[in-house]
């Protein structure tokens, strides 16, 4: 849900990650881009949305204000939205 929620935002260069075994902070993280700030904070803001219809508790979102990065914890699943260059930056 949470890939098809980004793709149909248009987020670009989708990552899902597999965790399970090696962090026992969640099983999957995913990564994606946004092609602004604005749109990174809508995706996120989207995603929130639909996780709470799901019911699914968020633990936390951060740097939503600035939207250069937004990091997005859905308990198992925890969620870095970046605009390219930021992504790039980290790596």
């Amino acid at each position: 849900m949470i890939t098809t929620s980004l793709d149909d935002d248009k987020a670009e260069n989708i990552l899902t990650i597999p965790l399970q075994g090696k962090s026992a902070m969640a099983d999957y993280m995913v990564v994606a881009s946004g092609a602004s700030s604005r749109q990174v904070a809508a995706m996120a803001e989207h995603l929130e949305f639909k996780l709470k219809q799901e019911k699914v508790d968020i633990l936390g979102l951060e740097a939503l204000r600035q939207a250069d990065w937004v990091l997005l914890d859905a308990n198992d699943v925890i969620v870095h939205i970046f605009r390219p260059e930021v992504r790039d930056f980290y790596g």
